[in-house]
């Protein structure tokens, strides 16, 4: 039975009710009972009821045989197509000393052309096209996205397969663009705010390669230049179909894709390289990392020990949902430090998707370095009332109905569709797991709330950041 014929019942019982009170006691009480009965199986039948799906699309897939996967979207978008490859490989599979940063790197390299599609024509073949493509990269993943005209689909698969089988860049061309990684570290990371982000990371992790941000250490993206030969080997490792998923929503149908992939990826050669990820120790004390700034806002940011993505325990679901109650604009912390008090520019909180364990942040941007403690004895004050308190019902279910509903409204594109499924495509494998992603959040409790903040807010799993004047941290010999 679905949600709509379930309303009316209970509108029924309820006028049931009204006419009983113009009956005897005897008759009022055994319609009362009944009236009660009815409830009971009526709100137990709603209780039994599947959550609808918050992807309200079909999602298509097709494995071939030398495992890539195929996933198909048809979206109501005419005359569009979005065109997203996910490869699962980003810089935590960058386990070898001194070689951080390749899997940023082969973002760059991978638009360097082929003997059939240089560099140059490979633009010019867009534009003819009506295609735009780019590209980006995370820990977890790197993902390659076109957009265009759909019924230039097969031009854009015949792109896409000759560069990821066939990529071809010389030595000069490798250190050209070794610079150009250069020039962008060292862009990004005259901001306090990515030093800190680096140090933070690099403070919290000992083993597990979530140690180093994307683009790399400073020491390796110095020295990629002497290393073509490397960068090789993790082309012929890495851009393989076992590890890659193609993603394709819009003006388009299953079978028209299979067959594109079967014809340009099928003999695509799977290789057999598997990266052996560090597990990361247990973290036993408070850590610390600094960034002095003089003209700069004061900043602090607690960093914990967080659990991975999962779809099987609710940890990583309850904290989602602790950071939307606790620290969002909705707050009461963020009203009084941001509005009332105007101590802070403003206050977040966030745990990221990763494959394996990474860090749950809550930061806090302020007017003036001397309330760094203040603030920080506040955020601590949430932390303990989350330890110790159930959340309220109501706000829970509308913290849910906010997370699901503002997910929903955002499938409004072939690209924003496409951006969905390769997120959940990178962590799990399975983009059809998007839906079970939602349906564990609806089985969070208030008790799962509490738990998951006792487990994880604890001092051991802490890394204290801070941005001031000073030049060091103002927590770390109290």
């Amino acid at each position: 039975m679905n949600r709509g014929k379930i309303i009316p019942l209970l509108i029924v019982a309820t006028t049931l009710g009204f006419a009983a009170s113009c009956r005897t006691s005897t008759q009022q009480q055994t319609t009362e009972a009944s009236q009660a009965q009815v409830r009971q199986i009526d709100t137990a039948a709603i209780q039994k009821q599947p959550t609808p799906d918050v992807f309200p699309y079909r999602i298509n897939q097709k494995q071939l045989p030398n495992g890539l996967n195929v996933v198909t979207v048809p979206y109501n978008s005419p005359g569009l197509a979005a065109f997203y490859i996910v490869v699962r490989v980003g810089s935590r599979e960058e386990v070898e000393p001194g070689k951080s940063g390749f899997a940023h790197f082969f973002e760059h390299m991978m638009f360097r052309g082929t003997d059939r599609y240089s560099k140059e024509e490979y633009g010019e073949v867009l534009k003819g096209i009506g295609a735009a493509a780019n590209a980006n990269t995370w820990w977890d993943r790197t993902v390659y996205h076109m957009t265009g005209n759909a019924a230039m689909l097969e031009k854009m698969f015949e792109l896409e397969a000759d560069r990821f089988q066939n990529l071809k860049y010389s030595e000069a061309d490798f250190k050209v663009e070794a610079g150009a990684v250069k020039g962008e570290y060292t862009k990004g990371f005259a901001s306090p705010s990515a030093k800190l982000n680096e140090k933070i990371h690099s403070t919290a992790f000992d083993a597990h390669t979530y140690k180093h941000t994307t683009i790399g250490f400073w020491e390796d993206v110095v020295d990629m230049p002497n290393q073509f030969q490397y960068s090789l080997q993790f082309f012929d490792r890495f851009y393989r179909p076992e590890y890659s998923t193609i993603i394709v929503v819009g003006d388009v149908q299953a079978d028209q894709v299979n067959r594109l992939a079967e014809k340009y990826f099928g003999e695509w050669k799977r290789g057999n390289f598997q990266a052996n990820i560090p597990t990361e120790p247990e973290q036993t004390s408070t850590r610390y990392a600094h960034e002095q700034a003089e003209k700069f806002p004061p900043y602090i940011s607690l960093n914990y020990k967080s659990p991975a993505f999962s779809l099987e325990r609710k940890d990583k679901a309850a904290m989602d949902l602790l950071a939307a109650l606790a620290f969002s604009q909705k707050s009461d912390i963020y009203k009084k430090l941001v509005i009332n008090e105007q101590r802070a520019r403003s206050i977040s909180a966030y745990g990221l998707n990763t494959r394996d364990p990474h860090l749950f942040s809550i930061s806090a941007s302020l007017i003036k370095p001397e309330d760094l403690d203040y603030v920080r004895g506040e955020l601590n004050r949430v932390i303990q009332q989350y330890k110790t308190q159930p959340v309220d019902a109501k706000q829970l279910a509308d913290a849910k109905s906010r997370l699901k509903y503002s997910f929903a409204l955002s499938l409004d594109s072939p690209e924003s569709i496409a951006e969905s499924l390769s997120q959940i495509t990178w962590l799990t494998g399975n983009p059809a797991d998007i839906n079970r992603l939602y349906r564990l959040y609806e089985e969070v409790t208030p008790q799962d709330i509490m738990q998951a903040a006792n487990k994880y807010l604890v001092d051991t799993r802490l890394t204290l950041g801070t941005i001031s004047p000073a030049p060091a941290s103002p927590f770390k010999n109290q």
